[in-house]
């Protein structure tokens, strides 16, 4: 199925009152909550992923109590920057949720969508001195370019925002310190692809310092080129919408019930 024909598809069940452009959103959004479920990104019922809905200041987000596997495009809470519900919804929403997720929509115009994980490899990282360490393929595309944040305990305190906000800066992706990882980008599809390069970093960072034999690290110069190639050809090339659009038919060749 082509990429038109898949989001002509989608919008079959878009219900009364719902504009094409959120409908659209809801669809991208419920699909990658399907699949980090299916690749084992989930914490059961907690964590998140958000997106804004195009030309509002609200932004998506999971019912608090369903499993990533239950999520739909129809059932995800539409909620304001203090996490107050738009529409009736008779879910709920993880007070952690919308204060980590808010705190980068309200920072960031240019994030329209937002990822936290608790992924094992993602906190034993969290949890190094030295964090993501430029050892294999996929970590070097973030030479320069990773953020931390300090642990400070459950989100919980709208306070942190503003600190979190300001440790991310201008970049796409944060490693909070003894907690996990957190990434962002102008589209579901973006936010999904960093996050899986970074999951993949981490998880061989681990797996390689495991076989307790001595690591080699590339020069500074190569990982550097190596984070400015995956700039050009994904951040701002094609690749991260090719893959996307893959993932897309994947989540509906799987279930597309997604989708309602």
């Amino acid at each position: 199925m082509t990429p038109g024909a898949l989001r002509d598809a989608f919008q079959q069940h878009r219900p009364a009152g719902c504009e094409a452009a959120e409908w659209q959103q809801r669809c991208e959004l419920a699909a990658a909550y399907r699949l980090f479920a299916l690749l084992g990104w989930h914490e059961l019922i907690y964590n998140h992923l958000t997106v804004r809905v195009p030309g509002t200041p609200h932004f998506l987000i999971n019912p608090f109590g369903l499993m990533y596997r239950e999520v739909k495009a129809g059932n995800l809470v539409k909620i304001d920057l203090d996490g107050r519900k738009v529409d009736d919804s008779p879910w709920p929403v993880n007070p952690a949720g919308f204060i980590v997720h808010s705190a980068v929509h309200a920072a960031r115009p240019d994030a329209h969508c937002v990822v936290h994980t608790h992924t094992t490899a993602g906190q034993v990282v969290s949890c190094q001195r030295d964090g993501l360490l430029p050892l294999s393929f996929n970590s070097t595309f973030y030479t320069g370019r990773v953020a931390y944040h300090d642990f400070e305990g459950i989100t919980l305190e709208r306070e942190e925002c503003e600190r979190l906000a300001a440790d991310l800066g201008d970049r796409n992706v944060m490693i909070l310190r003894n907690h996990g990882l957190l990434v962002c980008g102008p589209s579901v599809g973006d936010a999904f692809a960093e996050h899986y390069m970074l999951q993949r970093a981490c998880e061989v960072q681990v797996a390689a310092q495991a076989t307790g034999a001595a690591l080699v690290q590339p020069r500074s110069e190569i990982a550097q080129l190596a984070a400015e190639q995956y700039e050009r050809t994904a951040r701002r090339g094609d690749q991260n919408t090719l893959l996307w659009d893959a993932m897309l038919r994947w989540a509906w060749d799987l279930d597309p019930g997604f989708a309602t």
